[in-house]
Protein backbone atom coordinates (compact mmCIF):
# COMPACT_ATOMS: atom_id res chain seq x y z
CA UNK A 1 0.00 0.00 0.00
CA UNK A 2 1.33 3.47 -0.85
CA UNK A 3 1.98 6.05 1.86
CA UNK A 4 -0.64 8.38 0.43
CA UNK A 5 -3.45 5.83 0.81
CA UNK A 6 -2.87 5.20 4.53
CA UNK A 7 -5.11 7.17 6.92
CA UNK A 8 -3.76 9.11 9.88
CA UNK A 9 -5.58 6.75 12.27
CA UNK A 10 -3.93 3.74 10.65
CA UNK A 11 -0.52 5.39 10.95
CA UNK A 12 -1.19 6.08 14.63
CA UNK A 13 -2.12 2.45 15.28
CA UNK A 14 0.89 1.13 13.36
CA UNK A 15 3.16 3.36 15.43
CA UNK A 16 1.54 1.99 18.59
CA UNK A 17 1.90 -1.60 17.37
CA UNK A 18 5.60 -1.03 16.71
CA UNK A 19 6.16 0.27 20.23
CA UNK A 20 4.28 -2.68 21.74
CA UNK A 21 6.16 -5.14 19.52
CA UNK A 22 9.48 -3.60 20.52
CA UNK A 23 8.54 -4.11 24.17
CA UNK A 24 7.73 -7.76 23.44
CA UNK A 25 11.03 -8.24 21.63
CA UNK A 26 12.90 -6.76 24.59
CA UNK A 27 11.18 -9.40 26.75
CA UNK A 28 12.44 -12.15 24.45
CA UNK A 29 9.05 -12.78 22.83
CA UNK A 30 9.45 -13.46 19.11
CA UNK A 31 5.94 -14.42 18.02
CA UNK A 32 2.57 -12.87 18.76
CA UNK A 33 -1.00 -13.57 17.65
CA UNK A 34 -3.32 -10.87 16.34
CA UNK A 35 -5.64 -11.17 19.35
CA UNK A 36 -2.69 -10.67 21.74
CA UNK A 37 -1.50 -7.56 19.91
CA UNK A 38 -5.09 -6.34 19.70
CA UNK A 39 -5.57 -6.72 23.45
CA UNK A 40 -2.41 -4.74 24.18
CA UNK A 41 -3.37 -1.99 21.71
CA UNK A 42 -7.02 -1.75 22.78
CA UNK A 43 -8.42 -2.69 19.35
CA UNK A 44 -10.00 -5.79 17.83
CA UNK A 45 -8.08 -8.66 16.27
CA UNK A 46 -9.89 -7.93 13.00
CA UNK A 47 -8.58 -4.36 13.12
CA UNK A 48 -5.03 -5.61 13.63
CA UNK A 49 -5.34 -7.91 10.63
CA UNK A 50 -6.70 -5.08 8.47
CA UNK A 51 -3.83 -2.85 9.55
CA UNK A 52 -1.32 -5.55 8.73
CA UNK A 53 -2.69 -5.52 5.18
CA UNK A 54 -1.52 -1.90 4.97
CA UNK A 55 2.05 -3.03 5.55
CA UNK A 56 1.71 -6.10 3.35
CA UNK A 57 2.47 -8.55 6.14
CA UNK A 58 0.58 -11.66 7.20
CA UNK A 59 1.15 -14.17 9.94
CA UNK A 60 0.35 -17.86 10.17
CA UNK A 61 -2.41 -19.63 12.14
CA UNK A 62 0.20 -21.72 13.94
CA UNK A 63 2.81 -19.14 14.95
CA UNK A 64 1.03 -15.83 14.48
CA UNK A 65 3.24 -12.87 13.58
CA UNK A 66 7.01 -12.88 13.77
CA UNK A 67 7.74 -9.94 16.07
CA UNK A 68 11.09 -8.92 14.45
CA UNK A 69 9.69 -9.25 10.92
CA UNK A 70 6.57 -7.28 11.76
CA UNK A 71 8.61 -4.48 13.34
CA UNK A 72 10.67 -4.32 10.16
CA UNK A 73 7.59 -4.32 7.92
CA UNK A 74 5.94 -1.50 9.88
CA UNK A 75 9.19 0.45 9.73
CA UNK A 76 9.33 0.01 5.96
CA UNK A 77 6.01 1.84 5.71
CA UNK A 78 6.35 4.43 8.47
CA UNK A 79 9.99 5.38 8.14
CA UNK A 80 11.60 7.34 5.36
CA UNK A 81 14.18 5.53 3.25
CA UNK A 82 16.51 8.37 4.19
CA UNK A 83 16.69 9.64 7.76
CA UNK A 84 14.36 12.57 8.48
CA UNK A 85 15.44 15.48 10.63
CA UNK A 86 13.15 17.33 13.02
CA UNK A 87 13.45 20.67 14.79
CA UNK A 88 12.05 21.76 18.13
CA UNK A 89 11.03 25.36 18.78
CA UNK A 90 10.80 26.29 22.47
CA UNK A 91 13.30 24.65 24.79
CA UNK A 92 11.44 25.13 28.05
CA UNK A 93 10.54 22.34 30.46
CA UNK A 94 8.29 20.58 27.94
CA UNK A 95 10.79 21.02 25.11
CA UNK A 96 13.59 19.59 27.25
CA UNK A 97 11.44 16.62 28.22
CA UNK A 98 10.67 15.91 24.56
CA UNK A 99 14.31 16.08 23.49
CA UNK A 100 15.27 13.78 26.37
CA UNK A 101 12.57 11.28 25.39
CA UNK A 102 13.56 11.15 21.73
CA UNK A 103 17.34 11.07 22.23
CA UNK A 104 18.50 7.96 20.35
CA UNK A 105 14.98 6.50 20.21
CA UNK A 106 14.29 6.71 16.46
CA UNK A 107 17.45 6.68 14.30
CA UNK A 108 15.47 7.58 11.18
CA UNK A 109 13.57 10.46 12.81
CA UNK A 110 15.71 12.56 15.11
CA UNK A 111 15.55 16.06 16.57
CA UNK A 112 18.69 17.69 15.17
CA UNK A 113 18.17 21.33 16.16
CA UNK A 114 16.34 23.29 18.84
CA UNK A 115 15.47 26.99 18.91
CA UNK A 116 14.88 29.41 21.77
CA UNK A 117 15.42 33.07 22.64
CA UNK A 118 16.95 32.43 26.08
CA UNK A 119 20.66 33.40 25.91
CA UNK A 120 21.43 30.82 28.61
CA UNK A 121 20.26 28.02 26.29
CA UNK A 122 21.49 29.32 22.93
CA UNK A 123 24.78 27.74 21.92
CA UNK A 124 24.42 24.83 24.33
CA UNK A 125 23.85 21.16 23.55
CA UNK A 126 20.89 19.93 25.60
CA UNK A 127 19.92 16.25 25.51
CA UNK A 128 22.18 15.77 22.49
CA UNK A 129 20.48 18.63 20.58
CA UNK A 130 22.21 21.91 19.76
CA UNK A 131 20.17 25.00 20.61
CA UNK A 132 20.16 28.00 18.25
CA UNK A 133 18.62 31.44 18.60
CA UNK A 134 15.07 31.59 17.28
CA UNK A 135 16.15 34.31 14.84
CA UNK A 136 18.39 31.74 13.13
CA UNK A 137 15.54 29.27 12.62
CA UNK A 138 15.06 29.86 8.90
CA UNK A 139 18.65 29.38 7.73
CA UNK A 140 19.29 26.37 10.01
CA UNK A 141 16.09 24.60 8.98
CA UNK A 142 16.89 25.15 5.31
CA UNK A 143 20.57 24.13 5.63
CA UNK A 144 19.71 20.91 7.47
CA UNK A 145 16.79 20.04 5.20
CA UNK A 146 14.39 19.85 8.15
CA UNK A 147 10.79 19.15 7.16
CA UNK A 148 9.30 18.21 10.54
CA UNK A 149 9.02 20.44 13.60
CA UNK A 150 7.75 20.33 17.18
CA UNK A 151 6.26 23.52 18.57
CA UNK A 152 6.43 24.04 22.33
CA UNK A 153 6.38 27.84 22.49
CA UNK A 154 3.75 29.96 24.31
CA UNK A 155 0.44 30.47 22.51
CA UNK A 156 1.23 34.13 21.87
CA UNK A 157 4.30 33.16 19.83
CA UNK A 158 3.04 29.99 18.17
CA UNK A 159 1.67 31.44 14.91
CA UNK A 160 4.74 33.61 14.32
CA UNK A 161 7.10 30.67 14.84
CA UNK A 162 4.89 28.42 12.72
CA UNK A 163 5.09 30.97 9.90
CA UNK A 164 8.87 30.95 10.19
CA UNK A 165 8.94 27.15 10.01
CA UNK A 166 6.66 27.04 6.97
CA UNK A 167 8.71 29.68 5.14
CA UNK A 168 11.81 27.56 5.80
CA UNK A 169 10.19 24.51 4.18
CA UNK A 170 8.69 22.57 7.10
CA UNK A 171 5.78 20.36 5.97
CA UNK A 172 4.69 18.80 9.27
CA UNK A 173 4.19 20.35 12.72
CA UNK A 174 3.49 18.68 16.05
CA UNK A 175 1.89 21.56 17.93
CA UNK A 176 1.84 21.63 21.74
CA UNK A 177 0.83 25.29 21.90
CA UNK A 178 -2.82 25.74 22.98
CA UNK A 179 -3.79 27.53 19.76
CA UNK A 180 -4.89 26.44 16.30
CA UNK A 181 -2.31 27.26 13.66
CA UNK A 182 -3.07 28.78 10.28
CA UNK A 183 -0.89 26.95 7.76
CA UNK A 184 -1.04 26.20 4.01
CA UNK A 185 -3.03 23.13 2.88
CA UNK A 186 0.14 21.16 2.16
CA UNK A 187 1.39 21.42 5.76
CA UNK A 188 0.21 18.70 8.16
CA UNK A 189 -0.45 19.78 11.76
CA UNK A 190 -1.05 17.48 14.73
CA UNK A 191 -2.41 19.42 17.71
CA UNK A 192 -1.60 18.20 21.21
CA UNK A 193 -3.72 20.33 23.54
CA UNK A 194 -2.89 18.96 26.98
CA UNK A 195 -5.61 20.98 28.72
CA UNK A 196 -8.26 19.46 26.44
CA UNK A 197 -6.82 15.98 26.94
CA UNK A 198 -6.80 16.35 30.73
CA UNK A 199 -10.37 17.63 30.78
CA UNK A 200 -11.39 14.65 28.62
CA UNK A 201 -9.69 12.24 31.02
CA UNK A 202 -11.33 13.95 34.02
CA UNK A 203 -14.76 13.77 32.38
CA UNK A 204 -14.55 10.05 31.60
CA UNK A 205 -13.06 9.35 35.02
CA UNK A 206 -16.27 10.72 36.52
CA UNK A 207 -18.28 8.47 34.20
CA UNK A 208 -16.36 5.40 35.31
CA UNK A 209 -14.95 4.59 31.87
CA UNK A 210 -11.78 2.57 32.26
CA UNK A 211 -10.33 2.74 28.74
CA UNK A 212 -10.33 5.19 25.88
CA UNK A 213 -12.20 4.29 22.73
CA UNK A 214 -9.99 2.63 20.15
CA UNK A 215 -9.41 4.75 17.04
CA UNK A 216 -11.36 3.49 14.04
Amino acid sequence: MSEGSVSDKTVARLSLYRRLLSDLLNQGIRNVYSHQLASAAGVTAAQVRRDMMAVGYSGTPVRGYSVPDLIESIGNLLDSAQAQSAALAGLGNLGRAITAYFAGRRPKLAIVAAFDNDPYKVGRVINEVECFHINDLGPIVEQRNIRVAILTVPASEAQQVADMLVRAGVKGVLNFAPVRLRVPPDVYVENMDMAVCLEKVAFFARQGRTTAEAPS
